[in-house]
């Protein structure tokens, strides 16, 4: 019988916490830099953030931002 994960997306969420993600936003926009905190809108505190550019590289450093739930697409480990 296969196992079943039971994992919720807000633990997944919370084991990011302190890790490097990457970020689409629903306008392309890709955002990399380290999760800070997350609240139940899945509001994300990022730190040292930078925007990426269609290569990968860092485009545009942003330091400590706040993305808003409404406007992510996905999160991916970076």
């Amino acid at each position: 019988m296969a196992m079943v994960n039971h994992e919720r997306p807000f633990d997944l969420l919370n084991k990011s916490i302190g890790q490097q993600v990457l970020i689409r936003l629903k306008n392309g926009t890709d955002i990399r830099g380290k999760v800070q905190s997350f609240d139940v809108h899945m509001n994300i505190v990022l730190e040292n953030a930078e925007e990426m550019d269609d290569g990968g590289s860092a485009k545009v450093r942003l330091n400590t931002i706040l993305l808003r739930g409404g406007n992510i697409l996905f999160i991916s480990p970076a």
